[in-house]
């Protein structure tokens, strides 16, 4: 795309805890996890720290997961395209002028010639707002622009 950008924007989905939270809360999960199978150890029951050491794989892989799936999306508006972007790499690419804006309650949608694509879903619902107003102002200007010169 070239040109100047009327809309450049970089939707990051928030992280709720760091890498040091997630280590953090690991530790104190394997801490916790070690004294009922110490007790039961005790006693004779041997196979409940097996289990326990479960709960904590489980838990470490769901945050591994959930870092894993980190997403950035940046939306793009010039006077020729409309470009959406994931973790660098081009999904969406549409002509300005055939592109419409589409607010839906869990994403803003994009279309044009019959086909669709899904974008902010990481915002809030009056962030996504905000968003697809901005976002349809941009398109409105880069088609006003490409028009009148």
């Amino acid at each position: 795309m070239s040109g100047p950008f009327y809309l450049d924007a970089e939707i990051t989905p928030a992280r709720s805890l760091s890498k040091r939270g997630r280590g953090i809360v690991i530790g104190i999960t394997i801490g916790l996890a070690l004294i009922p199978a110490t007790a039961f150890s005790i006693m004779g029951a041997h196979l409940v720290l097996p289990f326990l050491g479960l709960d904590v794989l489980g838990l470490w892989y769901a945050f591994h997961l959930m870092g894993r799936k980190v997403r950035a999306e940046r939306v793009r508006v010039s006077c020729e395209a409309v470009e959406v972007l994931r973790d660098d790499q081009a999904v969406w690419s549409s002509p300005t002028a055939f592109t419409q804006v589409e607010e839906y309650e869990t994403a803003v949608r994009l279309a044009a010639s019959g086909r669709r694509t899904s974008v902010a879903r990481a915002l809030s619902p009056d962030e996504r707002h905000a968003f697809a107003r901005a976002l349809d102002d941009a398109i409105r200007k880069a088609r006003a622009e490409r028009y009148q010169g």
